[in-house]
């Protein structure tokens, strides 16, 4: 599946999109970012209520297909940008992880 095609199928919103064309190929879902940075999958969909950059140097570090900031967290500014110079697919979205996790879930049956 495509990041523009999960994006639209779970409705996110998109905070940073340069590559929509990337395979989502499995999810993650993770807030401890050491934890994360030694687990989450490549090519996969991360879910996360973390909000800082450092959540960007990890989707970079791990090569993941997306970040999707779930909860409604705000994201500030300077994390979109870093993610727009780092070309990170970055979406937010106001459900929750396990919802997201689910519907990214059946989505990839």
């Amino acid at each position: 599946m495509k990041v523009r095609e999960m994006a639209e199928a779970l409705g996110l919103r998109a905070l940073c999109m340069p590559d929509g064309e990337r395979e989502v190929r499995g999810g993650y879902a993770g807030d401890l970012l050491s934890w994360v940075m030694g687990r989450v999958p490549s090519d996969a969909a991360w879910m996360t209520i973390m909000t800082n950059v450092n959540v960007v140097a990890v989707a970079v570090l791990r090569d993941v297909s997306a970040v999707v900031v779930a909860e409604g967290s705000e994201v500030p500014d300077d994390v979109i940008e870093r993610a727009k110079e780092q070309e990170i697919n970055l979406f937010s979205s106001a459900s929750d992880v396990y919802t997201l996790c689910a519907a990214l879930s059946r989505l990839l049956e």
